[in-house]
């Protein structure tokens, strides 16, 4: 795995003024005269500018340092066929409502594009410019070795001036999950690439494509570039409007200050994707998909994997974070959409949940299941200790069951611990309800002096129910929340408990809440 990534390669407009700093060996190509095609091959190395574009996407793009902007930024791609397909990365244009492209380095002629299909995995994208007999790079044949010699092409910082950079091949084919990308065959090269870079190409000294620059470490002078191979393969399906583990998002892993994993943060969402119809919004945070934590590594390896464990025509129940109405959201791609959900810390007095960073700052989420693999939740990393016995009640009614805590006996058994507990039952549906089940939990609390401040409604977008916060129990001075509610399948009873004892912990108690599966 590729672990030290800098930022991705997606320069914004405004980085343009910056351009005479550029690598010592960066050189720019004129056109030399007429330029000069290798035939179906593509162009030759020489001619690599005619075939090369800038790319600047226009849209609405929310970042989560820089809140909502218009203009993503400018990036790089080039032609793959004489009728105006081109390359690009997925990161350059998805979510854009406009594309403004440049061909040849001409800054003098603006051309409108169309984005035919894309893969966030792969970071890939198809774009489509008027023309027609356009020259266009061709694919190397042969082998790709280490130590072969290879350019990197394009417009680095939103220069308007097309420039190459030369190196060999580091690595010739590693698996490298980023950000923003999970790719089992990526190049590494000392080409240098900078912002802006992205979406361009990497070739030979032939002019023939090795690979599609997405990312690099300017720390350690490492580059990344997609594979020939994977860019062949799936270079045609793109082109004819299909997209690739895809579900619409121009997104990346987010990391607290820790560097744990938050979630996948999205950036802008493709018009009518499975993402748009979700109702998912540039500047949600994707927590949970099929009940895997996503982002746990920094990476986008585990929303790629449940993309190719169910398909991205599956539909996929999704958790989300929705920064600008601190809201809790769950829903599924390609089924019903999201809807908001009871935020439990309102129960406790003087609390806020206003931030991501103070609701992960237990230093980050894992997702665990009980011994069955029926109950599933996302919790703090710190609860480490788990106990995933069935439970059996007074009425005879069986729980698949999950507790889960930094001191699972102490959780237990006292006050002292931070945890949750999380029971689900189909047979108890008959015999039982939720303000019953609510009851049940909360015997004895009075007497350990806890107080509540009332008994309220709870809904997420499957369960109807109640939840009650209590405060100040036991000589911890802990804090309490149980949520009982009825899967709105009418197929089961679940309750979530969860114990807290700071206002972190607290905060972390409405992801627990918000991430409970149940499998029945």
């Amino acid at each position: 795995m590729f672990t030290i990534i800098g930022r991705r390669f997606g320069v914004a407009v405004a980085a343009a003024t910056a351009l005479a700093l550029l690598s010592s060996c960066s050189f720019s190509l004129g056109t030399g005269g007429e330029p000069q095609s290798s035939g179906s091959g593509g162009v030759g190395f020489r001619d690599l500018q005619s075939a090369t574009i800038q790319i600047e996407a226009l849209g609405t793009f929310v970042s989560p340092s820089e809140g909502g902007y218009e203009a993503a930024g400018r990036g790089s791609g080039f032609l793959i066929s004489p009728d105006g397909y081109a390359l690009t990365n997925n990161h350059v244009v998805t979510g854009a409502g406009t594309l403004k492209v440049w061909r040849n380095g001409d800054q003098s002629k603006t051309l409108n594009a169309r984005i035919v299909a894309s893969s966030e995995c792969l970071d890939l994208a198809v774009v489509k410019i008027d023309g027609n007999d356009l020259l266009y790079i061709g694919f190397r044949e042969g082998s790709i070795s280490t130590a072969d010699e290879v350019y990197a092409a394009g417009f680095p910082l939103g220069d308007p001036t097309f420039t190459m950079t030369k190196g060999i091949v580091s690595k010739a084919d590693t698996p490298a999950d980023t950000p923003w990308a999970s790719l089992d065959h990526v190049i590494e090269h000392d080409a240098r690439i900078r912002g802006g870079n992205s979406g361009g190409p990497l070739v030979d000294p032939d002019g023939k494509l090795v690979g599609v620059n997405y990312a690099g470490d300017e720390q350690h002078d490492t580059n990344l570039a997609i594979h020939r191979d994977e860019v062949q393969k799936a270079a045609q399906e793109l082109q004819s409007g299909k997209n690739i583990l895809s579900l619409g998002i121009n997104g990346e892993a987010l990391v607290d200050e820790s560097g744990a994993g938050l979630g996948i943060w999205v950036n802008s969402i493709a018009s009518g994707s499975a993402a748009d119809k979700a109702g998912v919004e540039p500047g949600d945070l994707l927590t949970s998909m099929e009940g895997v934590s996503l982002g746990s590594d920094g990476t986008l390896a585990d929303y790629c994997s449940v993309l190719q464990t169910h398909g991205q025509e599956s539909t996929l129940a999704v958790e989300a974070y929705r920064p600008s109405s601190d809201s809790y959201l769950r829903g599924q791609f390609n089924g019903d959409p999201l809807k908001p959900t009871t935020t439990v810390s309102s129960g406790i007095s003087g609390t806020s949940n206003s931030s991501t960073t103070q609701a992960t700052s237990a230093g980050g989420f894992t997702t665990v299941t009980d011994n069955s693999g029926t109950v599933s939740v996302d919790v703090p990393t710190a609860w480490s200790q788990l106990d995933g016995t069935e439970f059996v009640d007074e009425k005879n009614n069986r729980f698949y069951g999950l507790e889960v805590s930094s001191d699972i006996e102490q959780y237990k058994n006292g006050w002292g611990a931070v945890g949750a507990s999380i029971l689900a039952s189909e047979e108890a549906v008959t015999n039982s309800s939720p303000e019953e089940l609510l009851n049940w939990a909360a015997q004895g609390l009075p007497e350990a002096g806890c107080s509540s401040r009332g008994r309220m409604d709870y809904q997420d977008a499957l369960h109807t129910g109640f939840f009650e916060a209590w405060e100040n129990c036991g000589p911890d001075k802990a804090k309490y929340i149980v949520v009982a509610a009825k899967a709105d399948s009418g197929r089961y009873l679940a309750l979530v408990a969860v114990q807290a004892n700071s206002e972190a912990d607290v905060a972390a108690a409405d992801r627990v809440v918000n991430s409970f599966s149940v499998g029945l």
